[in-house]
């Protein structure tokens, strides 16, 4: 077995052996402005021009709360009650209730991509990473701690603070293609070679339906999720992930246009990960450019479809076109790389979307998938 310790900086994402937990929600503590002990001002807002059932959030200093609209003692205004609260207020048994409800967004547009905030903050710890590679498996293992800097959190679009994680996934060795694709989604897409996940996706959809299938595209400015320069955020249970490029880790491993990029991590099927650069069929050293594109026209309306113009606001919004770039539908190719002179299978991180792959062409490790405790 080779053993080697990779000590570029670490960040890291829910997923796999540790599941996305969500914060408990806080007993209403806080006072209305009106002074009469209701519910805050903040939990009437966020029912406003709903209904009563309606999901709903607002934000407390312990953080963003997501419940459902109720009318507090029977008073005819609503109000956000969070989840896992009964009635009196209570706390629910851990065990009682399910995922708390999805926010409700009725946005159908965007402008252009999302507003990033400045990667200014320190490490909170030493990054710890380690790359064990066996007969069958390599075993990855972080601490989900960045080296380079990240966004300041909590911020205004993201509630929650980094902590350390504890990571422990396995990929195969010898990962070999399945002749099919399958969908990422309800699991982390990959770790990079700093401890951090690939998460591309958003736990956010039109009016809180996921099953309509609009979710919301977190690297457009449509909602505020909080990202940093990093296009990175935070999980309820404190994990740093990515959602698009890692912008200072590729300034690390020193990634530029006219030489092939470097290793950047490793997909759960375990295929290798690289960024921007590569080897073309020819053997020049060229960018790569993903195969999708926004649709043309108009979206669906009605029956929970938002309606609107295609315009990158939902993953929805793209189609694959084969051949329109220089990837696959799951942005990846066949290419020889420094590390697989022979040639492999591998993802590329591109500028166009989806920028982090949303599928796979092997297997998946099962260690990937997000569980909740």
């Amino acid at each position: 077995m080779t053993k080697s310790r990779m000590m570029t900086p670490a960040l890291v994402c829910a997923g796999g052996a540790l599941a996305l937990v969500t914060v408990a929600p806080h007993v209403m503590a806080q006072r209305s402005d009106n002074g009469r002990g209701g519910p805050p001002a903040e939990a009437v807002h966020a029912c406003s021009g709903l209904q009563t059932n309606d999901t709903c959030s607002f934000a407390t200093p312990h953080g963003e709360l997501s419940g459902s609209c109720f009318a507090p003692g029977g008073r005819g205004g609503l109000a956000c009650r969070p989840a896992r609260h009964s009635a009196q207020g209570r706390p629910r048994s851990r065990g009682s209730g399910g995922p708390p409800p999805l926010r409700r967004h009725t946005v159908t547009q965007s402008s252009g991509a999302a507003v990033l905030v400045p990667a200014t903050e320190q490490p909170i710890a030493q990054n710890i990473v380690t790359d064990e590679l066996g007969q069958r498996w390599r075993e990855l293992r972080a601490n989900g701690i960045a080296a380079h800097l990240t966004g300041q959190f909590p911020n205004s679009g993201n509630p929650h603070r980094i902590e350390e994680q504890r990571y422990d996934y396995r990929v195969p060795a010898a990962p070999s293609l399945t002749g099919t694709t399958q969908s990422a989604l309800g699991q982390v897409f990959g770790i990079a070679v700093n401890g951090v996940v690939f998460d591309p996706g958003a736990n956010e959809f039109y009016r809180g339906d996921r099953g309509s299938g609009w979710q919301y595209e977190p690297l457009r400015n449509a909602l505020d999720m909080g990202l940093d320069e990093n296009h990175a955020h935070v999980q309820p249970n404190g994990a740093y992930h990515y959602h698009g490029l890692p912008s200072l880790l590729l300034d690390e491993l020193e990634v530029r246009a006219g030489a092939h990029s470097p290793l950047i991590g490793w997909a759960a099927d375990g295929f290798p990960i690289y960024a921007l650069y590569g080897s073309g069929n020819d053997g020049e050293i060229r960018e790569f450019a993903s195969s999708y594109r926004v649709k043309p026209g108009t979206r669906p309306s009605g029956d929970g479809n938002p309606g609107g113009t295609y315009d990158g606001t939902f993953t929805k919004d793209y189609e694959y076109v084969a051949g329109l770039g220089d990837l696959d539908e799951c942005n990846g190719r066949w290419a020889k790389t420094p590390d697989f002179p022979a040639g492999t299978y591998t993802y590329f991180l591109t500028r166009q979307w989806p920028v982090v792959p949303r599928c796979y062409k092997g297997s998946p490790s099962s260690d990937f998938v997000r569980r909740r405790r």
